[in-house]
């Protein structure tokens, strides 16, 4: 079993009724939401059957939320919220201006992804691009903002200079890029032989230099 086929299994079905019963409705349907978008995907997504899945009435969302898209979006920020939260406990007990703080950063970026390919492909596939809600902005540009402090101690830099966002957006496209091909079985394949945290190592290293 795949490592995000086991994500599935152990998160699946289990909208948590306890936390609905103590009043946190809109934490329910958030939860169900992220299940069905993993499981089925963003495009199959449906605000019935997250009602079923957290056992409410169809009627309990409009309580926290305008529509569907609204929905989705605390969905999202959720995860961006954990993702965050993942790439800093990340770097516990990595040394201050090592490079290899940028490489867990990398490879949390790329755990996320393949354990929760709905919310990432929400994110990135287009969704967010639509929207015009200033938190999806701001969200990600926190999360940004850690791999570019990361990246001015590494170099040395007062700050967030101009060369720490072009080495800090370096770094970030070659791994949301590899991300996107680790989804892909056929192209994830070809990449087997090599060892995955050898090759973020190789590349902080050569884009910190």
């Amino acid at each position: 079993m795949s490592s995000t086929e086991k994500y599935h299994a152990t998160t699946s079905h289990s909208v948590s009724k306890k936390a609905y019963h103590h009043g946190d409705l809109r934490a329910a349907l958030i939860e169900a939401t992220r299940q069905l978008v993993e499981e089925k995907g963003p495009d199959r997504f449906s605000v019935s059957e997250a009602c079923r899945r957290a056992g409410v009435s169809t009627a309990a969302p409009y309580k926290h939320f305008k529509d569907k898209t609204e929905m989705l979006v605390a969905t999202v920020l959720e995860g961006m919220d954990r993702h965050r939260s993942k790439m800093l406990a990340a770097l516990d007990g990595i040394p201050e201006g090592s490079p290899e703080r940028i490489t867990a950063i990398g490879m949390e970026y790329i755990a996320f992804a393949l354990s929760e390919p709905g919310i990432f492909r929400l994110k990135f596939g287009g969704f967010t691009d639509r929207i015009a809600d200033p938190r999806l902005e701001e969200g990600g540009q926190q999360n940004f903002s850690i791999l570019l402090t990361e990246v001015a101690k590494c170099l040395g830099e007062p700050g967030i200079t101009e060369e720490v966002r072009r080495r800090g957006f370096l770094l970030w496209s070659f791994v949301h890029g590899l991300s996107f091909i680790l989804h892909d079985r056929r192209l994830a394949e070809k990449g087997e032989e090599f060892d995955l945290h050898a090759i973020l190592e190789d590349v902080s290293e050569r884009m910190l230099n």
